[in-house]
């Protein structure tokens, strides 16, 4: 992926996937309408705290809550960097 960010620490930083533009009945989703995704895919990771080494590593497909990270655009693409912490699942 080679993105030239590395987070510090226990931080990591996800790619949202895009939002759903149709449901699944097969309705178009308008833009004010759309939810923010809570799904993403980790593109970098932080050493870890000295005593908690990292679980998630680059490429894993992750679920995190609605109000997590801070929203970065870095060459054109959105990020999310956020502390593992905030991460609930791996899928």
């Amino acid at each position: 992926m080679g993105v030239n960010i590395k987070p510090l620490s226990d931080r990591v930083l996800v790619e949202p996937v895009a939002a759903e533009t149709q449901t699944a009945s097969g309705l178009y989703i308008p833009d004010t309408a759309k939810e923010k995704p809570l799904k993403g895919t980790v593109v970098a990771i932080g050493n870890g705290k000295k005593d908690e080494p990292m679980t998630v590593k680059v490429g894993d497909t992750v679920l995190y809550g609605k109000y997590s990270g801070t929203e970065l655009k870095f060459e054109g693409t959105d990020y999310l960097i956020m502390r593992e912490d905030d991460i609930l699942a791996i899928i």
